[in-house]
């Protein structure tokens, strides 16, 4: 069974969530066959004070 890791930062709506899952299950479908029901997909939810990119955390201020 596939599975699809999403790791983003939290603040998003349970809606918000259904309705990705619903447009990535589509397009894997689409791109690389398979079904619906086969489509595993996993939500993680990051602290912006956890997650790092180009030297600075998500919760820096900008320069």
């Amino acid at each position: 069974m596939p599975m699809i890791r999403v790791e983003m930062f939290e603040g998003r709506t349970v809606e918000q969530k259904r309705a990705c899952a619903k447009a990535l299950t589509k397009a894997f479908v689409e791109s690389c066959g398979g079904t619906p029901e086969a489509i595993q997909i996993v939500f993680t939810d990051v602290e912006k004070h956890d997650w790092a990119f180009g030297g600075r955390l998500g919760s820096d201020p900008k320069e």
